[in-house]
């Protein structure tokens, strides 16, 4: 496999969603575009795709905003109460 392989569905997109997502560590990866066709598990994989995997689970820094949790308040400034 390439490092450039970045296509949705290889290893190293499955691996950066699932950290975007907030999943843990899982490799996998679909033979082509992810939930339409056939899917790849550890037991299938070559280290090389699991390397992949694990390179776009670490190199991913963003986070879904699943909303509902409110920002933090401004805090308290006792002295001024």
């Amino acid at each position: 496999m390439r490092q450039s392989d970045r296509r949705h569905g290889s290893p190293y997109d499955r691996g950066s969603a699932d950290r975007y997502y907030g999943r843990p560590a899982n490799p996998h990866f679909y033979a082509g575009d992810t939930y339409s066709s056939d899917k790849f598990d550890i037991h299938t994989m070559t280290q090389e795709e699991i390397d992949e995997y694990h390179r776009g689970y670490n190199e991913e820094e963003g986070q879904k905003d699943w909303g509902g949790e409110e920002a933090d308040p401004e805090p308290i400034n006792w002295s001024e109460v």
